[in-house]
This record gives C-alpha cells, sequence and structure tokens, in this order.
C-alpha cells in the first residue's frame, strides 16, 4: 500500500517535494552514454560495486558489501576504525581562471572569496537571485587567479558561464579532467604520509599542498564527507591517470586495512554535513538547513541573492520567515535504520495525526545507540527537545502502521574529528543562524 500526503504545508516550493511513500522500487540501472562513467568506473567494478547511483550525470558506485554480508555498516566499521577510498569523480571540478578570477567568484558565492589565500580551501554557498541554494561545493583557491568548483549535485558549470555572458568578468570558466577520490578514516594521515611524505599530516583543515601520487601530479586537501580524519585526492589528467593512481593508493593502503567503500551518509548524518538534492536544493534558503553563517553581514561586494538573503534575515527577525519548513536534526525510535531511505517518510506533530514535514537523511548511529536524521518541520516545532511522530516503514516500525517517537535534538549529533565547516564556525562563535 502506498501513501500520498497532501496535507504538509510545501506552499512555499514551486516543485513540492513528491512524498508519495512508494517504498524500495528495485530496477536494472541503464548503463548508456547519456551518463557519463567515470575514469574510476572500471576500478569501483574491480574492487566489488555491487550497485550505483546518478549524481551530477555521473555514475556513482554506492555499495560494495552485499546486504548478506553486512552491507553498509561493514563499510561503516572500516571507516569509523581504519582507512576507506571513495570514488568521488562525481564531484566535477569546474575551473574560474583568469585575471578576474577573484571578482568573478566573489560575485558568486555569498562568503568573502578575497580573504581565501591562495593553497586554501573553503566550504561555499552559492545561491540564484531568489536566495535558493544552488550547490554547496569545496572551493579550492590554487593560485591569485585560479579557482576549483569541487560540486556537490547540480552541474553549476552552465550557471557560471551564464552568469559571466552578462557580467563579463575576465574569466575562462570550464570543467577539467581533474577527478578526486576521498581518503577518510582514522589511519588516513598515515596512509596519505606513506603516499606522499609526513608533510601532509602538518596540512590544516581546508589545506592544499601538491603532490604525487603514483608518479602522477595532484592537488591534496584536508577535506572530507564524513567527519572522520580525511584527506581528497584531486588527481590531475585523471582520464589518463586513473589507473596508476588508484592502484598506487591500493598498495599502499595494504598495511592500514584500507577498504574501497561508497560515501558513508550514515557518517556524515552524524557530522550534520548535508547533501544537496537531499536535505536542500535551489528552492531551500541558507536559514533553512543551518547555513545562516554562509551569509555575511559584513561583505560589502554584490554577490547573487545578496538582496533576497538580506531581506529575508531582516523578516525571520522579525518573526516572519519567509519559508515554511526548517531543517533540524532529529532521534528517531524504532528497527535500526542500516539503509538508504527510499523515500522522505512523514512526520506528524507529537499526538501522530496528519503529517506536517518529511524525513530527508536518516540512518542508525552505532555509537548513540539510536537512529538519527535529518527532516524539515514547520518552523514553530524547531526548537530543541521537541517531540515528534515519524512513520517508518513496516520493517523499521516497532508496530506495523504505527509511528514511532522522535525528537528534535542539536546537530552535530557527535563530534567530528575532523570539523567541517559548520563545527569550525560555531566553536569560533561565527554560527549564527540569522
Amino acid at each position: 500500500m502506498t501513501i500520498h500526503s497532501t496535507s504538509v504545508d510545501q506552499s512555499d516550493r514551486k516543485v513540492p517535494y513528491n512524498l508519495r511513500q512508494s517504498g524500495p522500487t528495485p530496477v536494472e540501472m541503464l548503463i548508456s552514454t547519456r551518463v557519463r562513467k567515470s575514469p574510476y568506473w572500471h576500478l569501483s567494478m574491480e574492487a566489488g560495486c555491487w550497485r550505483a547511483t546518478v549524481y551530477n550525470r555521473i555514475y556513482h558506485p554506492r555499495g560494495y558489501v552485499r546486504p548478506e554480508d553486512g552491507g553498509a555498516m561493514v563499510e561503516y566499521d572500516a571507516l569509523v576504525n581504519h582507512v576507506t577510498m571513495w570514488n568521488v569523480a562525481v564531484e566535477r571540478q569546474i575551473q574560474v581562471i583568469g585575471p578576474d578570477a577573484e571578482a568573478f567568484v566573489n560575485y558568486v558565492i555569498t562568503r568573502d572569496a578575497t580573504r581565501i589565500e591562495p593553497m586554501k580551501g573553503k566550504y561555499v554557498i552559492l545561491c540564484n537571485e531568489k536566495g535558493g541554494v544552488l550547490n554547496d561545493p569545496i572551493l579550492l583557491r590554487l593560485s591569485k587567479n585560479e579557482f576549483w568548483f569541487s560540486l556537490s549535485d547540480s552541474d553549476i558549470m552552465f550557471w557560471l558561464q551564464g552568469v559571466n555572458v552578462g557580467c563579463q568578468f575576465n574569466v575562462e570558466i570550464n570543467e577539467i579532467d581533474v577527478c578526486p577520490v576521498q581518503i577518510q578514516g582514522p589511519k588516513s594521515a598515515d596512509l596519505m604520509a606513506d603516499l606522499i611524505g609526513d608533510a601532509v599530516r602538518e596540512l590544516p583543515s581546508y589545506g592544499l599542498m601538491e603532490g604525487k601520487v603514483g608518479g602522477h601530479d595532484c592537488i591534496i586537501s584536508q577535506t572530507g564527507f564524513s567527519g572522520e580524519k580525511g584527506f581528497e585526492i584531486y588527481l590531475r589528467d585523471a582520464t589518463l591517470h586513473a589507473d596508476d593512481m588508484w592502484n598506487a593508493v591500493l598498495d599502499a593502503g595494504k598495511k592500514h586495512n584500507l577498504m574501497v567503500i561508497a560515501p558513508a551518509h550514515h557518517r556524515r548524518i552524524a557530522a550534520g554535513i548535508l547533501s544537496w538534492g537531499q536535505d536542500l536544493d535551489s528552492e531551500t534558503m541558507p536559514f533553512q538547513c543551518n547555513l545562516g553563517y554562509q551569509v555575511p553581514r559584513k561583505k560589502t561586494a554584490d554577490y547573487v541573492g545578496k538582496v533576497a538573503l538580506e531581506r529575508a534575515r531582516e523578516l525571520i527577525v522579525a518573526g516572519k520567515p519567509p519559508f515554511k519548513s526548517v531543517l533540524v536534526g532529529m532521534t528517531i525510535q524504532g528497527k535500526p535504520i542500516e539503509e538508504y531511505a527510499p523515500d522522505f517518510w512523514l512526520i506528524s506533530g507529537p499526538d501522530g495525526g496528519d503529517p506536517i514535514g518529511y524525513v530527508t537523511s536518516p540512518w542508525y548511529s552505532p555509537e548513540l545507540k539510536t537512529n538519527i536524521a535529518m527532516g524539515h518541520v514547520p518552523w514553530a516545532l524547531r526548537d530543541l527537545g521537541n517531540k515528534l511522530k515519524v512513520w517508518l516503514p513496516d520493517q523499521y516500525a516497532d508496530v506495523s502502521g504505527q509511528p514511532v517517537d522522535a525528537e528534535i535534538v542539536e546537530m552535530p549529533f557527535r563530534p567530528s574529528v575532523n570539523p567541517n565547516a559548520r563545527e569550525i564556525a560555531k566553536a569560533e562563535g561565527r554560527d549564527a543562524a540569522y
């Protein structure tokens, strides 16, 4: 039986989320030339990848250990106890280069690009003129006049090129043949030191350095999508050298119990790291999804979305937010959720009545011994400690057809070894929501 809720108020959206609860719908993925195979695709297959999704119009590995062998939680164990490698070539690299690179980047991101030093990175957002988040990439600054946008799941290159048709900054904007892998886990620094030398151990959070892996030029960053200690290896001319770099990592990783795994969404949820297209999209304002700190109060330069975002902040302070829902963290009772959710599971108020919101990213936390999740709830119900009900599928529900208890809690759910940008901002007192 399927459920389709029409009672969740999404009247502030042009395209409401489809909240029909259809459950898993296994299909055979069509492998065609309309979707790109990354330079690491065949290597992921050799490593045992058995399922994939599509991300940025590239096939994206999403599982190596099959369910009958323990599934994603085996991969999680490798991440939190050893070291893992992820094929994340789907993070398309968009290069902005030229005399006006800094000015152009400063115009398309909300943060102040002039404060990013060469060989440093930052987590940033790009918004449209209405203040909706178009992408939340890691921005790498390689030199005075060269930046790379390491994209999340929206192809922002065409938008960047379109913006510059009207603005005419003196820059070139292109996707480049650079593909990253992530090296994540407590043994990641040891592995990286074996690959490129001990200097990598001193790399600060969001720091960059040059190095060779497998004999080929790479940019190394101290970043990741997990909350664990981690790095990314950005391989130049990746279509030519993918095998050499990948196999060099595998060889060096043997003594560190390296495992090739899928991106660990169970760990990124615990760290409060957002997934574009899942927790937010182009109709979500930063103030709705814990990204208010990305909207500066002191940036004098103009940028796309500035007027809308500053007006939204004024309305929020006045108690009249220009949106219906807000993203919160919550603990959820029920049986352990150890697989990707195929639907936006519905949320009701404490009385279990008509749905008022929806879960975006749920998973079980072995450390906290409970299910954790992000989800959208009405603005008025956003406070920590508020009680909710969540309508889990029967496989996770305590009683078939009945919702389970949930409670709004603070994110991140537990401290990160490698703090993300929001955690750093919070520690420095810069995380004001509005």
